[in-house]
């Protein structure tokens, strides 16, 4: 990819993790240049946080369209007005179509709160705290049209701690994404990491297990 990695950030509410995004692009530390948030929410706060930033925003709005293939059809085409190497989903909450994910091939990443492949889908804190697992996390991923079944790149684990409850485990959780995910997109940006033949490939080797960094129970990096 080039020397600054173009790169779209598609949120739906907030914007906790393009705020991290955009906290370490402006360090200096991170090859991405911010091209485009785009929402599929127009009261989405992170849109403010990105105006604020300096950076250009969108709306597609889903509820505008018939079914989901038409809307990602539509927010393709949009997005590619900036020609993006990279898409960056930070709280998108939308499930994507083949045919979107198709014509990003290797290029969508997104970030699953649990240690993947344990824990696909929802409710994945209190999940966790049922089944009694000492350790929770997060996990950096390639998209693919399997919901969280795409090649690994990053996890960040922290120890669960007795008697926490679902939302301090997410907030706790929270903290390593906001650590990790900017720094896997940089790995994508600097072309340390690539999609191929359907594998993540870190350092020009085929990563059949992700790497894993371990925090603190608050989250912060040991």
């Amino acid at each position: 990819m080039a020397t600054r990695c173009k790169t779209a950030i598609l949120i739906s509410g907030s914007g906790t993790n393009l705020q991290a995004f955009v906290d370490r692009v402006s360090g200096g530390d991170l090859p991405l240049e911010l091209s485009v948030v785009l929402s599929n929410n127009s009261d989405a706060f992170g849109l403010a946080r990105a105006e604020g930033a300096g950076i250009p925003t969108a709306v597609v709005d889903h509820r505008q369209f018939v079914d989901r293939p038409t809307f990602d059809g539509a927010m393709a085409a949009r997005l590619d007005e900036w020609q993006p190497d990279l898409l960056i989903l930070a709280g998108f909450m939308r499930i994507l179509s083949s045919g979107f994910v198709a014509h990003y091939s290797g290029r969508i990443l997104n970030i699953h709160p649990a240690l993947l492949p344990a824990y696909p889908g929802l409710n994945t804190h209190q999940r966790v705290i049922d089944a009694g697992d000492a350790w929770h996390g997060s996990t950096v991923h390639f998209v693919t049209e399997e919901l969280d079944a795409g090649p690994r790149i990053l996890q960040g684990r922290l120890p669960v701690t007795a008697g926490e409850t679902a939302a301090e485990l997410a907030a706790n959780v929270q903290a390593v994404e906001h650590q990790i995910y900017p720094e896997a997109a940089g790995w994508v940006g600097e072309g340390r990491v690539e999609f191929r033949d359907g594998a993540a490939w870190i350092d020009g080797t085929r990563a059949d297990i992700p790497i894993v960094q371990t925090y603190d129970a608050r989250g912060s990096r040991k």
